[in-house]
């Protein structure tokens, strides 16, 4: 027989507060006690060994059995009711971690109730039932800005029309529960992080296209596969997942060059097959070596990749609080002259918008009165909140965005900054916004500090955007207006449009010496001279991630590369910057065409290689 692990944490008030003195009890599959046990001053019982079946029928598709054993637990404590959870699968080798919710009895409760949870066998090793809907056209779907974690996460205990209730729970915890409840926690690394992405993107992009929400439920995603993925509140979470899972929770996945997360559906591609992700068939492809990214564009769409968001947020609303006109301008018109331009590709009695983006001008407002008209709405030309969530909801059907075949999404911030004024305080979706831009361009000037991305502006942001005003000469009083959302949104597109492609592979002993300087990180620097985080890595013989300032790189270039492009900042001379990167002053006068050595911060030079 092989063993298996399990480990018991008994809480209360919404996990707050540990239970120490819980009687548990494990009991086998005919209920004859295995281990009765108590918690300690953490909630926690001491970890038990259980028998369980050998994880190679974990491993095979083919096996018609069940590869796992089941154990029940019951647990006791004075003053609480009693929780009793049945069928829990305990695998080969692999621990899991049981919370243990218990609910204080009520004031008039004379004696204990015994609440139930039924976890039982995952959703891949069951008949299907995966039919994940997509749009049909007719489904009210709205657009967020930018893809972000919602903290907490709403999920409903059942289909979307049903009376069941909601719970709460984390990002985190909520992948690692649906993980735990779709697949076998003994599988491969490379196919464990594969379904795991899978699981993330899935779930981010009901989020993205606020997908329940939009029509008119209060939580965010079912735990029903007809609809969803599997979620059993208050199951066991298993080791494997568990740390997977806490290194990727804000990685998704996406088609590149894209926005919205790609709907990643997928069935268990033995009794249930679909046209998304096989999870048996990650398995097979694990074991031929393949990484995960590799795994899933076997599946998905050969552009897709692997990106990362730091926006963890409840505010998650797309409308923008307040009626656009003629008149109005800013981030939101054009989003809606974007999604309008779309739409209008189905629907060609649509006119055209020539406005200049972010200007509600009268092709703008010819074009709100028209798609009014269309579909029912009071033809005002005003987008107040039933325009503006219609057009999104027509953007997401006609753009396919919870859809394999989806076209993405790619406006993001925009060009043109929002029309707010933001101060401490505020909230929404333009701070998101705001957070995001301080969150690249503090990347770039150290002095001005990264703020969390959470949609409220705390003082942590009002002090970076104090720190950013200082930078740029503007008025530092920690408001964000007109003039400050300007010289943002110059400062991000500066950065993004001149920080370098990757270039050709880099031939072997070609190198140049690098002094780290205050701000730098591997991947910028590997972007900057066309190469890999690896090559750096390799070259240097580097085992982390961490830089010193005045740490001295071999940084690989190719034959090819003649220079890389630079921007200054504040401190630099070309003295400086010809001893950093191992050449001249003249040489840099030179390929720059400079008559003299004066720099201006924000400068573009091109520094020979």
């Amino acid at each position: 027989m092989a063993i298996g692990y399990l480990t018991m944490q008994a809480r209360t008030a919404h996990d707050a507060l540990p239970l120490q003195g819980v009687r548990v009890s494990v009991l086998d599959d005919e209920e004859n006690r295995v281990y009765e046990l108590m918690t300690d001053e953490n909630g926690e019982t001491r970890r038990v060994a259980l028998e369980t079946v050998d994880k190679r029928f974990s491993l095979n598709p083919d096996f018609t059995g069940t590869p796992f054993v089941s154990y029940n637990v019951l647990a006791q404590a004075e003053g609480f009711d009693s929780l009793f959870v049945s069928d829990i699968p305990v695998y080969d080798g692999q621990e899991a971690v049981l919370p243990l919710v218990l609910v204080p009895m009520q004031g008039e409760q004379r004696s204990q109730v015994q609440n139930e949870i039924a976890v039982g066998a995952p959703a891949v090793s069951m008949p299907g039932d995966w039919d994940q809907e997509g749009s049909t056209g007719e489904e009210e779907a709205y657009v967020l800005r930018q893809v972000a974690i919602p903290n907490p996460i709403t999920v409903h205990l059942g289909t979307p029309a049903s009376s069941a209730s909601n719970v709460q729970v984390s990002f985190p915890d909520y992948v690692k529960n649906v993980a735990s409840s779709e697949i076998y926690p003994t599988w491969p690394d490379a196919a464990l992080r594969a379904n795991i992405y899978a699981i993330i993107t899935f779930a981010l992009n009901r989020i993205y296209t606020e997908w329940y929400r939009s029509k008119g439920y209060n939580f965010d995603i079912t735990n029903s596969t007809a609809y969803d993925q599997a979620f059993v509140y208050g199951r066991p979470i298993y080791g494997s997942i568990s740390r997977i899972v806490d290194e990727i929770f804000n990685e998704y996945v996406r088609r590149r060059g894209q926005n919205a997360p790609y709907f990643t559906s997928f069935c268990n591609g033995t009794t249930a097959t679909c046209q998304g992700l096989s999870q048996w068939g990650t398995v097979s492809l694990a074991n031929q070596g393949r990484t995960p990214l590799s795994i899933l564009r076997a599946y998905y769409p050969n552009d897709i990749e692997i990106a990362e968001t730091n926006i963890m947020t409840n505010m998650l609303v797309s409308y923008p609080g307040n009626p656009l006109r003629a008149g109005s301008r800013g981030l939101d018109v054009q989003t809606i002259q974007t999604y309008l331009n779309r739409i209008r590709q189905n629907y060609p009695a649509i006119p055209a918008i020539t406005d200049e983006p972010g200007v509600f001008g009268e092709s703008t407002r010819a074009a709100v009165t028209r798609f009014q008209s269309i579909f029912n709405l009071a033809a005002d030309g005003i987008v107040g909140k039933s325009t503006w969530y219609k057009i999104s909801s027509l953007y997401t059907a006609v753009a396919r965005l919870a859809e394999l075949d989806s076209e993405g999404n790619t406006l993001g911030i925009g060009t043109v900054p929002p029309s707010s004024v933001l101060r401490q305080g505020s909230a929404g979706q333009d701070v998101i916004t705001l957070q995001f831009l301080l969150d690249v361009i503090s990347e770039y000037y150290p002095e001005i500090p990264g703020p969390a991305q959470d949609g409220i502006f705390g003082n942590g942001t009002r002090q970076a955007v104090t720190a950013f005003q200082q930078r740029m000469g503007l008025a530092a009083d920690g408001i964000v207006g007109a003039a400050t959302w300007e010289a943002l949104y110059e400062t991000y597109q500066g950065i993004v449009q001149n920080v370098p492609q990757p270039g050709p592979a880099p031939s072997p002993g070609n190198t140049l010496n690098y002094t780290v300087r205050a701000g730098d990180t591997l991947w910028l620097l590997a972007n900057r001279y066309g190469t890999t985080v690896d090559e750096i890595k390799r070259l240097n013989g580097l085992t982390g991630d961490m830089l010193q300032i005045g740490q001295v790189l071999r940084i690989p270039v190719s034959q090819s590369q003649q220079y890389i492009t630079y921007t200054v900042r504040p401190g630099d001379t070309l003295w400086l910057l010809a001893n950093r990167y191992g050449t001249t002053v003249d040489a840099i006068r030179k390929l720059n065409g400079l008559s003299n050595s004066n720099l201006s911060i924000g400068q573009i030079l091109k520094i020979p290689v």
